[in-house]
C-alpha cells in the first residue's frame, strides 16, 4: 500500500484523509461517514478550506513532561534561522504549533513591536507557553488553543506564518499549507520546516536506534502521518498552491556533550513513557521488554564519546501574492 494519504470520494462528497483512515480503522460503515463529514463541512465559513477537525489527529509524540522539556529547548536560532532575516520590528507572526512557545517568544523579541500569536492545540501547553511569555515580558505575545485545519483568523491576518516540524504529525499537511496561507497577508510570508525521519542517521550503528526507528514509522504511519516529511515538503507546498519558494534544508547534530547524552537521555524516557510508549503496546508493535531494551540502547549509545547523530531539516519560505 503507498504511504500517500489521499482523499477519498464518496457520494461526490471528498472526504478528507483523517475521517477515512478514522473510519477505516474503527470499521465504520460509509454512510457514518458521511453524515458525519458532511454535517462538518456544512458549517465551515466561507473561505476556509474545509477540512477536518485537528483533534482526529494522534500526535505521535504525545504531550509527556519529557516532549515537552525537550521542545522548550528550542530557539529561533536553532529551529528557523532561514526566517530570521524577514522578521522586522512591527511585523505579525502567526506561529502554528508552538508548543512550550520558546521559538514563538523569540519571535515576539524579534518583531516587537509587532504582535505575535503562537496556537497550539493542547490546553496544557499552551498554559505552560503563556508562562513563559509572562516571564520574559512579552507584552506583544499571545497563545491560544486552535486547529491547523480550521484556524480562528480572518483571511490576509498576518505578515508571516510560521511552523515547526508540525506537517509530519498530520493526516494532511497540503490541507493545513492551504489554510497558512488563507490566513497570511498578500506580500506576507509562509515559513515551515519539517524533519524527515528516513534521512536520520548515526554512528555507531546500533541495533536500538535502527528499532526505535523501524517502530517510530509504524506508529507515525499507524497514525495516518508521514514521519519522512522533509523531503516532501516541496511537493506538498506546491500541492497547496504555494509559489515563489525558496527551500533549502539544515541540520541539528547531537554529539558534543552534554547534547548528545541529554537528546538520547530524552528519547529513553519518551519510550518508556510517553504516547509513543502506549501507541507501540496497544497496538502491539512492542512488549514492554521491547521498549525496555530500545531505550537503554538509546541511553548506552548516548554514552558513547563517538556518539554521532544528524537530523535533517528541509525548509520552505514562500511569498503570499494575492
Amino acid at each position: 500500500m503507498s504511504s500517500r494519504v489521499e482523499s477519498y470520494r464518496l457520494n461526490s462528497l471528498e472526504i478528507p484523509p483523517t475521517y477515512w483512515l478514522a473510519a477505516l480503522r474503527d470499521k465504520c460503515p460509509a454512510i457514518q461517514i458521511l453524515k458525519h463529514y458532511d454535517s462538518f463541512a456544512s458549517t465551515v465559513p466561507s473561505g476556509r478550506s474545509s477540512v477536518p477537525d485537528m483533534s482526529e489527529d494522534v500526535y505521535s509524540h504525545g504531550h509527556h513532561e519529557s516532549v515537552v522539556r525537550s521542545h522548550a529547548l528550542r530557539t529561533a536560532a536553532d529551529s528557523a534561522a532561514y526566517l530570521l532575516p524577514h522578521l522586522i520590528p512591527g511585523r505579525s507572526v502567526l506561529d502554528v504549533g508552538s508548543g512550550p512557545g520558546s521559538i514563538t517568544a523569540d519571535f515576539a523579541e524579534i518583531v516587537s513591536p509587532g504582535r505575535v500569536t503562537g496556537v497550539d492545540r493542547e490546553a496544557n501547553v499552551i498554559a505552560h507557553a503563556s508562562e513563559l511569555a509572562a516571564s520574559r515580558g512579552l507584552d506583544n505575545l499571545d497563545f491560544r488553543t486552535g486547529d491547523i485545519y480550521n484556524l480562528e483568523y480572518d483571511d490576509d491576518t498576518f505578515d508571516v506564518v510560521h511552523a515547526h516540524q508540525i506537517l509530519h504529525h498530520l493526516t494532511d499537511p497540503v490541507a493545513a499549507l492551504k489554510e497558512m496561507r488563507r490566513v497570511a497577508n498578500d506580500g506576507g510570508i509562509i515559513a515551515v520546516r519539517e524533519g524527515d525521519y528516513g534521512a536520520m542517521n548515526w554512528y555507531p550503528e546500533a541495533p536500538a536506534l535502527r528499532d526505535w526507528m523501524d517502530l517510530y514509522q509504524k506508529i507515525a504511519r499507524g497514525n495516518g502521518a508521514e514521519p519522512n516529511a522533509g523531503r516532501r515538503l516541496l511537493n506538498w507546498a506546491r500541492q497547496a498552491g504555494l509559489t515563489d519558494i525558496v527551500p533549502s534544508a539544515t541540520t541539528w547534530v547531537y554529539a558534543a556533550e552534554p547534547e548528545r547524552s541529554r537528546f538520547a537521555d530524552s528519547w529513553a524516557e519518551r519510550i518508556l513513557h510517553s504516547s509513543f510508549a502506549e501507541q507501540a503496546l496497544e497496538r502491539g508493535l512492542a512488549n514492554q521488554s521491547d521498549l525496555e531494551r530500545i531505550a537503554e540502547g538509546f541511553r548506552e549509545w548516548g554514552q558513547d564519546p563517538d556518539g554521532w547523530f544528524v537530523m535533517i531539516h528541509a525548509e520552505i519560505l514562500a511569498s503570499v501574492q494575492s
